[in-house]
């Protein structure tokens, strides 16, 4: 019987202490996740560097809504400044278009244009 007792208080005590390390670990991680995120895009984190690639394709898909391109069925994909923009247009003027208000986007290095045409109702 105090044997029993005695597994139950080890395991009390075990549950305890693995408990408290890890939820010291969980806000050492928190404060390290916190500072990588206010890192530049340039730091050389792979989280920072995808967000700011996200970033990036959201600013040049609100470029291109300014500008006059229907987005609905355009895909920005950003990767270190290149933007390729895939999908497809009503029109052919609006194809060119659009690779030249994301040219215009600060952060832009490079565009790559492989949108198609598609009629209305395809």
């Amino acid at each position: 019987m105090k044997a029993i007792k005695t597994f139950k208080l080890i395991g009390g005590v075990l549950i305890v202490v693995v408990s408290i390390n890890a939820w010291s670990q969980t806000s050492e991680s928190a404060v390290t996740s916190t500072q990588s995120s206010m890192a530049p895009a340039d730091g050389g984190s792979a989280k920072a560097a995808r967000q700011g690639n996200r970033a990036l394709s959201k600013k040049v898909l609100r470029a291109l809504s300014k500008g006059g391109v229907n987005t609905s069925r355009i895909n920005v994909i950003a990767k270190g400044g290149a933007v390729a923009l895939a999908g497809s247009v009503t029109d052919p003027t609006q194809s060119d278009k659009a690779s030249e208000v994301a040219k215009g986007v600060p952060g832009v290095t490079s565009v790559k244009n492989s949108l198609t045409l598609k009629e209305v109702g395809q």
